[in-house]
């Protein structure tokens, strides 16, 4: 598994307008990857609803936070819809199937679906916080706040 201080590969996924997202592209600031099983379930809803909630506190620490679950692109739509995103991406990890979630190491091959997992990857693209959640564990947000501000 990914652990604190690995590069973390480069990837391209789509969000939920089917717009490419590239991690390389993002230095300069710091992105918190928040793995999610599956779309449309009671926990993943809440974690990317407090994502966006959070988003403006995310941007004042220069963090960009994006979901990330193993949903085709229109499912994804369909579900950023009824939660009312607005300005977090949730992307793809479809195809190959759980190809991101596979290169970190933390797909559930018996599940088909990642871990529930937060990554914060730094300006130079390595992982500096790597906690995997039990499946049913809601990933705390403040938990995450507290990490950035003590860095």
């Amino acid at each position: 598994m990914i652990k604190i201080g690995d590069v973390v590969p480069d990837f391209t996924l789509k969000d939920q307008h089917g717009e490419p997202f590239n991690l390389g592209s993002q230095k300069g600031r710091k992105v918190l990857l928040s793995f999610h099983p599956l779309a449309f379930t009671r926990i993943c809803s809440v974690q990317m609803k407090a994502l966006e909630k959070n988003f403006e506190e995310f941007e004042k620490l220069n963090v960009l936070p994006v979901g990330i679950s193993v949903d085709p692109v229109p499912s994804k739509h369909a579900w950023a819809k009824q939660l009312g995103l607005k300005k977090l991406r949730i992307l793809s990890d479809f195809w190959p199937h759980g190809g991101v979630a596979k290169e970190l190491s933390i797909f559930r091959e018996n599940d088909g679906f990642s871990e529930r997992a937060n990554i914060i990857v730094n300006e130079e693209g390595k992982a500096i916080f790597v906690k995997v959640y039990e499946i049913k564990t809601l990933p705390d947000v403040e938990e995450i706040f507290k990490f950035l501000k003590g860095k």
